[in-house]
């Protein structure tokens, strides 16, 4: 096997081991509350830990990435990940789990950037996004497996069963990373070696946790004093952040990235369009079986046509970005999200096979094209010494919306019946009455993706770094010498 083939096997298993790990949990949470005598807030935090730890991570282990070697780091975390996999099998109690939940956030942390950082390392521009499409088709389809999958190894052997099937995946993953050495380019003279920044790290991580915390609590809670207090300490945490970056000498996130107006519009789309798409599924999921009356494999086959689209859409989406440029492939993939969540809207209880599916079907390609285009903006955008930073900025925008967009159905499904915020799940007649302008909502939030779109390149060609960028880093730089 050649290196950039060893390296894209390597970057999309460990983005399929992350992708998985959340199908199956969900699956397997009632059955572990059950066997560990847990409550449901304790529950809960096996996910939130999780992904509090995940977010306010994701930019610093990209830094670690472009100053260790991303495979380094990348290795580092998915033996990480699978040794929690195995302690959570193992755990005597629900404290255990959301502890070693806590680390596996950790240790997918550190893998999630360096997967785009070692696609960004080893493939040429030109061909970066055809890449980036089939880790994404990868990711889609485990989408479709992993609650089916899930469901079954829960139902025969336990919820043990589903952290177990992850650990010789992500062991075998981490020491072909070690052992597989990549092929070393010609070392950069001239350029400094890269610093960390531990202030604007701790700074931004704080800002993202608090962030997480408020979103994820907000669908439960509504705005209570703890989420009010929880938005205001994100919010001075980011401005002490954004006023420290500017008086850093090597701040976390590198000039070209906060001056790019491309990286900036690609995350924001990313944001959107994730928010779009998880909002959707979530309240359409109850519409499924609390007013339709599905059973849950019945309601997982509805929307089977999802991941199958985005499955299909990313290859085209590759193609699509190199014939009509990022700008025009991303305007209208978010136009197609925006029209399947509008589709949607329309649900009632007549509604069948052919108007779920389309739906569906709309949100995947719109989904699927603009995962490839945007990430492929964002990673190309940066310099080689800085890939792992901007994976880093990808992957918390892909954190950040699902849990945006959650937040805003609940919320929005909550006003529409006439309460000030949705308390759990609404069911029945008030579902179907909320689901349409819950989803208008949604739309518009997709569409404010759209909006963004003027400020990608015209062209594939207009993203690709200047001659003196595109010099590769050796894959392991030495550390800086002691001063």
């Amino acid at each position: 096997m050649n290196r950039p083939a060893l390296t894209l096997a390597l970057s999309t298993t460990g983005a399929v081991l992350v992708a998985v790990d959340g199908t199956v949990l969900t699956v397997a949470q009632p059955t572990l509350q059950r066997d560990l005598h847990a409550g449901f807030a304790q529950v809960q935090w096996t996910s939130t830990g999780y992904l509090i730890a995940v977010a306010s991570l994701l930019v610093l282990a990209g830094r670690l990435g472009d100053r260790y070697g991303h495979r380094r780091v990348f290795a580092l975390g998915t033996l990480g990940f699978g040794a929690a996999c195995a302690g959570i099998g193992l755990a005597p109690g629900i404290g255990w789990v959301v502890a070693l939940r806590i680390v596996q956030g950790v240790c997918g942390a550190l893998l999630q950037p360096a997967t785009l950082g070692m696609l960004r390392a080893a493939y040429p521009p030109d061909r970066l996004a055809t890449a980036i499409a089939v880790r994404t088709s990868a990711i889609g389809a485990s989408a479709a497996v992993g609650p089916v999958l899930g469901g079954a190894l829960v139902t025969a052997f336990g919820w043990r069963a589903v952290f177990a099937l992850q650990v010789l995946p992500a062991l075998a993953v981490g020491a072909l990373a070690l052992v597989a050495r990549p092929q070393r380019g010609p070392a950069r003279t001239t350029a400094a070696p890269v610093r960390l920044d531990p202030l604007g790290a701790a700074l931004l991580g704080t800002g993202l946790a608090c962030l997480v915390h408020t979103l994820v609590a907000l669908p439960g809670t509504g705005w209570t004093t703890s989420s009010v207090l929880g938005s205001a300490a994100a919010a001075v945490a980011f401005t002490a952040f954004a006023v420290h970056e500017r008086r850093a000498v090597d701040p976390l996130v590198p000039a070209d990235l906060v001056r790019s107006p491309a990286v900036a519009a690609s995350l924001g789309v990313l944001v959107a369009a994730s928010a779009a798409l998880f909002g959707t599924v979530f309240l359409t999921g109850y519409f499924l079986q609390e007013v339709l009356a599905l059973d849950p494999l019945a309601a997982g086959l509805r929307a089977l046509p999802l991941p199958v689209a985005m499955v299909l859409a990313a290859p085209s989406a590759a193609l699509l970005q190199r014939r009509c440029g990022p700008r025009r492939t991303t305007a209208a993939a978010t136009v197609l999200l925006a029209a399947g969540v509008l589709v949607l809207s329309r649900l009632d209880e007549a509604s069948g096979v052919l108007r779920t599916g389309a739906g569906f079907l709309l949100l995947g390609a719109g989904f699927g094209t603009v995962m490839v285009t945007a990430t492929a903006v964002v990673v190309r955008q940066a310099a080689a010494a800085h890939a792992g930073v901007a994976g880093g900025l990808q992957q918390t925008a892909m954190n950040i919306g699902p849990a945006l967009g959650v937040a805003a159905a609940t919320t929005a499904a909550g006003l529409a019946t006439g309460g000030v915020h949705a308390a759990g799940p609404t069911v029945g007649t008030a579902l179907g009455t909320a689901i349409g302008p819950a989803l208008t909502v949604l739309a518009l939030v997709a569409a404010a993706g759209t909006a963004l779109t003027p400020a990608l390149p015209r062209r594939t060609d207009a993203e690709v770094p200047g001659p003196t960028e595109e010099v590769p880093l050796p894959a392991d730089p030495a550390p800086e010498p002691a001063r």
